[in-house]
This record gives structure tokens, C-alpha cells and sequence, in this order.
């Protein structure tokens, strides 16, 4: 694992500081369009979401674990705070958001960023592949009934993403797309739609805000469920997005701090009136694998341009066509998907279960769009497919002994799904008086294991056999000692 460029490293290296400035500038541009339509999502003025994308960047740049990951109003976080929107009004939103913050510091507190291991390859694969579709639907909206002029403008943009590289990298190809698509829609005045048709850009700086309700126990049942998911969902895609970042980069992030730092920006969000958020794959991705940024300065950057463009500059930013951003975030959709994980060579030689994990993952996500649905579906079918592997490594084998003592050797990990048929593997009527168990080469890990060899010994008590035990290692000897008989 290399070592992490440090934002000190960045500031002292022209090149270094001109691809986190660049990265920021580029993230600022897609975030825009992708703020107002999440809060639209969420039923909330699109200055809201804006400003929560501008609090969350800015904020994640110095609380969160990961650097140069974007944290931002996001999609999901927009669908599992609409209904408080709908229902109660602007108010309880924000204390949503509030309590989902503190919510997420108490959860890195207990621990947390520990559930990640159980995460296996598969489903990582699945929400990789999963986002870059989901980001890729994103953009049919800005595709469908539009001016026929959209369509070249996207094909050449994306032209440029691909083009430019092999000729410089001085300038991202992403910028260089979006300046030269709006130039050359403002100079011939073609009509397409802009990132001013999105809604209305805000004029003014955010200012503090505390929700008007009362703090009540009512209030609290009512904001408690929402913001409970906010927090699930706001955890898992940051926390995905994170382990995804370090593979990209090749460097290690402390989770639990990024936990915590996803807690305190949604809370300094909900203070100046936002929406809240998590990390954003997409613009993730534009930033740390298309731009090369790699420290928290640009992260704080996209932040910083984001206020600048929609209040300062808004009238400017106000013509860029979207075609020049559907074109970077398609381009973004391309290298985010893992094409080696569908190559026909690749799926020959995975194993089966490997490959169902991958795909539910996928059609769980793309179906309900929401990541975590995704990713808990992926995480049931690989322990199910874990289980039903293990449990056939299974086996017992007999000899006879001296003294007519039968010996049975018992391998393999011993679980509910193992253990459920070793009671039919003994020949309890024809056995001699004295049996002998090995379990020198098998581990009782549950109670149903436990259950299941005292059913044994009571099978072969009641035929007047006694049966021992031998071979056991510390940990079951400790599990039976502890459960035997008292089971019922």
C-alpha cells in the first residue's frame, strides 16, 4: 500500500496543487445539476440541496477519513427524507437530519465501520457495477424529448474525455469538455437545455437555521424512523464508497473517523437549513479516478467553487448545456463498472455462487435504487451461499477399535446447517456398547452443533451405549461445556 499525498505535499507542488484545484472545479460543475435534481427528489427548493452539497464538501474535507472522497446531498438520502418533507414539512426535515447526524456518531462510537468485513468481493463488485448504472439512468431524463442537437453535443463531449488524454493531461478532460460545449452553444445561440432549466440558482450565502418544532417525544417518534434510514443508508454508501476509494488509490482511510465525520457534517448541514447527505460514487469518481486528486483539498475545493459558481457566477453557470454534463457523468458510468467482472472468461471460471451474489447485488439496487437494499440483499445470498458451501465439507468416517470400541472422526465446521443431518450418520442400532466421537478435526461453533451431539448421546443412551467425546478443541470444549444438556 503506497503512502497517502498529504494536503502539505499538494500546496508545496504546482502539479500536485493544479490537479486538486482542477479535480474540485470539475466536481463543483457536476454536482450543480445533480443537487437540484435530488432536491427535487426530496420536495425541497433547489437551493437547499445546493447548499447542502456546498456544507457536506466543506465539511467532510476536515471531519471525514477518507480524503478526496465527495460527501453531498445524494439520491438515496433524498428518498428516505421525502416522506418527512411531504408529510410534516420543512421543519421536521431538518430535524431529520439533525437527529441522523447524531445517530451516525453514536454508531461509529459502538463500532460500526467492524460490519464492513462482512462485506465480501462479490457484492463490492455488485455496488461498483450497480452505481455506474444507476448514475448512467441518471441521465436518460437529459436524453429523451430533447432537441436533436443534444445528441451530437453529448458524442462530442465525450469525444474530447476520451481524445484529449492521449494529447495532455495538463487540463482535465472534463473541464475542457464543459468550456467547450458551452462556448460553442452561447456562440451560435442553438436552444438546448442548460443548467439554468434545472431550477433556480440561489443569490445569497446559506445562514444558520434551527427547526421550528417541538421538541417533543412526539416529534421525536416521528422523526426517529427517517432518520434511522438516513443514517443506515448515509453509512453504508459512504463506507462502500471509502473501501472503494482505498482499492482505487491504493491507501488506507480510518472508517471510523469517516463514520463520525459523515455524523458532523450532516449536523453542520442541518444548521444552515440542508437536506444532509453521504459520499457520492459518481462524483467520487470524477474527482479521485478521472481528475487523479488525492487529498482533502480538493474535496474542500469542490465545496468552495460549488458556493462560488451558483452564487456568484450563476448567470454564468446558468448556460452550461447539460449535454456537456451527461457526457462527463456517462464517461464516469464507463470507468466506474468493473467490465472484467462480466467478461465470459471471468464468469467460467467463478464459482457460481460468487457470480448470483454479483447479480443480485445488482438487480436489487437498480430496482429499488437505493445501495443499501442492495448491498444487505447481496450480503444474505453470499452467507446463505457460504453456509450451504460449508456445510458440505461435512464428513464423518468409522473404524473399529480395540477392545470393540467403535471410533467415529467427525470433520469439518460444525453449524446449524452442518449439523442438522450428523445425526443420521450413525449406525445406532448395530454399534457396539462403547462409541468413541473424534472431534479433533471439527469445531462446534452454536448451540444447534451442541444440541445435535447430545442428541446423539441420548439416541445411543437409550440403547443402553454410552458415547464419548474426544478431541476437542479448547473453544468447543468450552461451547459444550457450557451448553450441554441444558438445552432442552
Amino acid at each position: 500500500m503506497s503512502a497517502p499525498i498529504t494536503v502539505l505535499a499538494a500546496l508545496r507542488s504546482p502539479r500536485l496543487l493544479r490537479t486538486e484545484v482542477l479535480g474540485g472545479l470539475v466536481v463543483a460543475l457536476a454536482l450543480i445539476p445533480e443537487a437540484i435534481s435530488f432536491s427535487i427528489i426530496a420536495g425541497v427548493d433547489p437551493r437547499v440541496g445546493l447548499f447542502a452539497s456546498f456544507t457536506m464538501a466543506v465539511s467532510i474535507a476536515f471531519l471525514g477519513g477518507r480524503p478526496a472522497m465527495i460527501s453531498a446531498a445524494t439520491g438515496a438520502v433524498a428518498l428516505v427524507i421525502a416522506p418527512v418533507m411531504r408529510e410534516h414539512g420543512f421543519d421536521h426535515l431538518v430535524a431529520t437530519v439533525l437527529l441522523a447526524g447524531v445517530i451516525q456518531i453514536v454508531l461509529a462510537l459502538l463500532g460500526v465501520v467492524r460490519l464492513l468485513r462482512f462485506i465480501p468481493r462479490s457484492v463490492m463488485v455488485g455496488f461498483v457495477n450497480a452505481l455506474a448504472i444507476l448514475v448512467a439512468l441518471a441521465q436518460l431524463p437529459q436524453l429523451i424529448d430533447v432537441p436533436w442537437l443534444v445528441y451530437p453535443l453529448v458524442a462530442v463531449g465525450i469525444a474530447i474525455i476520451v481524445g484529449l488524454p492521449r494529447w495532455t493531461s495538463v487540463v482535465p478532460a472534463p473541464l475542457v469538455a464543459i468550456v467547450a460545449l458551452t462556448a460553442a452553444v452561447v456562440l451560435s445561440g442553438a436552444h438546448v437545455p442548460t443548467v439554468g432549466d434545472q431550477g433556480a440558482l440561489p443569490d445569497s450565502l446559506p445562514g444558520f437555521f434551527w427547526p421550528d418544532v417541538p421538541w417533543t417525544l412526539e416529534t421525536l417518534r416521528i422523526i426517529t424512523p427517517y432518520a434511522l434510514g438516513m443514517a443506515l443508508v448515509g453509512l453504508l454508501e459512504s463506507l462502500m464508497t471509502a473501501k472503494l476509494v482505498d482499492e482505487v488509490t491504493d491507501t488506507g482511510s480510518s472508517k471510523t473517523r469517516e463514520s463520525w465525520g459523515q455524523g458532523g457534517a450532516n449536523i453542520i448541514t442541518g444548521l444552515f437549513g440542508g437536506m444532509g447527505g453521504c459520499a457520492m460514487i459518481g462524483q467520487t469518481m470524477i474527482n479521485v479516478k478521472v481528475s487523479g486528486a488525492r487529498t482533502r483539498l480538493s474535496t474542500f475545493l469542490a465545496g468552495v467553487f460549488l458556493l462560488v459558481l451558483v452564487v456568484v457566477l450563476g448567470d454564468v453557470v446558468a448556460v452550461i448545456p447539460m449535454a456537456a454534463l451527461v457526457a462527463v457523468m456517462l464517461m464516469v458510468c464507463v470507468a466506474t463498472f468493473d467490465w472484467h467482472s462480466v467478461r465470459p472468461s471471468t464468469l467460467r471460471r467463478m464459482p457460481w455462487s460468487e457470480t448470483v451474489v454479483m447479480v443480485v447485488t445488482v438487480v436489487v439496487t437498480v430496482t429499488t435504487h437505493n445501495l443499501a437494499f442492495g448491498v444487505v440483499g447481496g450480503v444474505l445470498v453470499a452467507m446463505v451461499a457460504f453456509a450451504r458451501r460449508v456445510a458440505h465439507l461435512t464428513q464423518v468416517t468409522s473404524e473399529d477399535g480395540p477392545g470393540g470400541v467403535r471410533t467415529y472422526r467427525v470433520t469439518g465446521a460444525l453449524f446449524f446447517a452442518s449439523s442438522n443431518d450428523l445425526v443420521h450418520q450413525f449406525a445406532y442400532a448395530t454399534d457396539p456398547d462403547e462409541v468413541t466421537v473424534d472431534l479433533s478435526g471439527a469445531h462446534v461453533w452454536d448451540a444447534s452443533s451442541v444440541a445435535t451431539l447430545d442428541a446423539i448421546t441420548a439416541k445411543y443412551g437409550s440403547l443402553g451405549k454410552r458415547v464419548t467425546l474426544v478431541g476437542l478443541n479448547e473453544d468447543s470444549g468450552r461451547r459444550i461445556a457450557l451448553l450441554a444438556g441444558r438445552l432442552g
